[in-house]
Protein backbone atom coordinates (compact mmCIF):
# COMPACT_ATOMS: atom_id res chain seq x y z
CA UNK A 1 0.00 0.00 0.00
CA UNK A 2 1.24 3.48 -0.97
CA UNK A 3 0.28 6.92 0.43
CA UNK A 4 -2.31 7.93 -1.00
CA UNK A 5 -3.74 5.01 -2.41
CA UNK A 6 -7.82 4.12 -2.14
CA UNK A 7 -8.99 0.43 -1.28
CA UNK A 8 -12.42 -0.38 -0.87
CA UNK A 9 -13.64 -2.89 0.95
CA UNK A 10 -16.61 -4.82 2.76
CA UNK A 11 -16.96 -4.46 6.75
CA UNK A 12 -17.68 -7.45 9.06
CA UNK A 13 -17.97 -6.17 12.12
CA UNK A 14 -17.63 -2.54 13.23
CA UNK A 15 -17.11 -1.60 17.29
CA UNK A 16 -15.96 1.25 19.65
CA UNK A 17 -12.24 -0.28 19.05
CA UNK A 18 -12.11 -1.37 15.41
CA UNK A 19 -13.63 -3.33 12.71
CA UNK A 20 -12.61 -6.32 10.26
CA UNK A 21 -12.96 -6.23 6.42
CA UNK A 22 -12.32 -7.74 3.36
CA UNK A 23 -10.21 -6.15 0.98
CA UNK A 24 -9.25 -6.56 -2.33
CA UNK A 25 -5.30 -5.79 -1.45
CA UNK A 26 -2.86 -7.19 0.99
CA UNK A 27 -2.24 -4.14 3.96
CA UNK A 28 0.66 -5.08 6.20
CA UNK A 29 0.50 -5.33 10.14
CA UNK A 30 1.29 -1.74 11.72
CA UNK A 31 -0.03 0.11 8.99
CA UNK A 32 -1.42 3.21 10.07
CA UNK A 33 -4.44 3.85 7.96
CA UNK A 34 -7.69 6.08 7.25
CA UNK A 35 -10.62 4.72 7.30
CA UNK A 36 -14.21 6.07 5.43
CA UNK A 37 -16.63 4.30 7.11
CA UNK A 38 -20.05 4.88 5.23
CA UNK A 39 -24.10 3.58 5.80
CA UNK A 40 -25.72 1.97 2.75
CA UNK A 41 -29.00 2.76 1.99
CA UNK A 42 -29.80 1.15 -0.72
CA UNK A 43 -28.66 0.89 -4.60
CA UNK A 44 -27.49 4.31 -4.72
CA UNK A 45 -27.60 5.89 -1.53
CA UNK A 46 -24.62 6.20 0.63
CA UNK A 47 -24.23 8.36 4.11
CA UNK A 48 -21.04 10.56 3.92
CA UNK A 49 -18.04 9.15 5.30
CA UNK A 50 -16.93 9.18 8.54
CA UNK A 51 -13.37 9.52 8.40
CA UNK A 52 -11.57 7.13 11.46
CA UNK A 53 -7.62 6.99 12.06
CA UNK A 54 -6.51 3.05 12.46
CA UNK A 55 -3.61 1.00 12.56
CA UNK A 56 -3.94 -2.89 10.84
CA UNK A 57 -3.42 -5.43 13.10
CA UNK A 58 -3.81 -8.26 11.33
CA UNK A 59 -4.29 -9.75 7.76
CA UNK A 60 -5.23 -12.95 6.10
CA UNK A 61 -5.22 -14.11 2.88
CA UNK A 62 -8.81 -15.71 1.94
CA UNK A 63 -10.56 -16.23 -1.39
CA UNK A 64 -9.51 -14.42 -3.42
CA UNK A 65 -8.88 -10.95 -1.32
CA UNK A 66 -7.86 -10.30 2.12
CA UNK A 67 -9.46 -10.14 5.57
CA UNK A 68 -7.41 -7.65 7.15
CA UNK A 69 -8.27 -6.38 11.23
CA UNK A 70 -7.73 -2.40 12.18
CA UNK A 71 -7.88 -1.33 15.72
CA UNK A 72 -9.05 2.31 15.75
CA UNK A 73 -6.05 4.77 17.31
CA UNK A 74 -7.36 7.55 19.51
CA UNK A 75 -10.12 9.98 17.94
CA UNK A 76 -11.36 13.59 19.15
CA UNK A 77 -14.68 14.28 20.46
CA UNK A 78 -16.57 15.22 17.62
CA UNK A 79 -15.42 11.39 15.79
CA UNK A 80 -16.13 9.68 18.73
CA UNK A 81 -19.69 11.27 18.84
CA UNK A 82 -20.27 10.56 14.81
CA UNK A 83 -19.07 6.94 15.24
CA UNK A 84 -21.33 6.26 18.07
CA UNK A 85 -24.52 7.36 16.30
CA UNK A 86 -23.00 5.20 13.38
CA UNK A 87 -22.70 2.45 15.42
CA UNK A 88 -25.99 2.83 17.59
CA UNK A 89 -27.44 3.23 13.59
CA UNK A 90 -26.26 -0.32 12.57
CA UNK A 91 -27.67 -1.71 16.26
CA UNK A 92 -30.60 -0.51 14.95
CA UNK A 93 -30.45 -2.41 11.52
CA UNK A 94 -29.06 -5.68 13.12
CA UNK A 95 -32.01 -5.11 15.48
CA UNK A 96 -34.55 -5.10 12.65
CA UNK A 97 -33.14 -8.10 10.53
CA UNK A 98 -32.93 -10.27 13.76
CA UNK A 99 -36.70 -9.45 14.70
CA UNK A 100 -38.54 -8.75 11.58
CA UNK A 101 -42.00 -8.74 13.47
CA UNK A 102 -40.96 -5.92 14.84
CA UNK A 103 -40.36 -3.73 11.39
CA UNK A 104 -43.80 -2.35 9.90
CA UNK A 105 -45.56 -3.81 6.89
CA UNK A 106 -44.78 -0.99 5.10
CA UNK A 107 -41.02 -1.58 6.32
CA UNK A 108 -40.99 -5.51 5.12
CA UNK A 109 -41.82 -4.60 2.13
CA UNK A 110 -39.55 -2.15 0.27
Amino acid sequence: MTPGQKITGVTHNVSRGGLCATLSEEIAVGTEIEIGLQLVFGRDHRSEPLRVPARIVWCTSIDDGHQVGAQFLPLDNETAEYLTMFLRYLGDEETARAHPGTLSVDDRFR
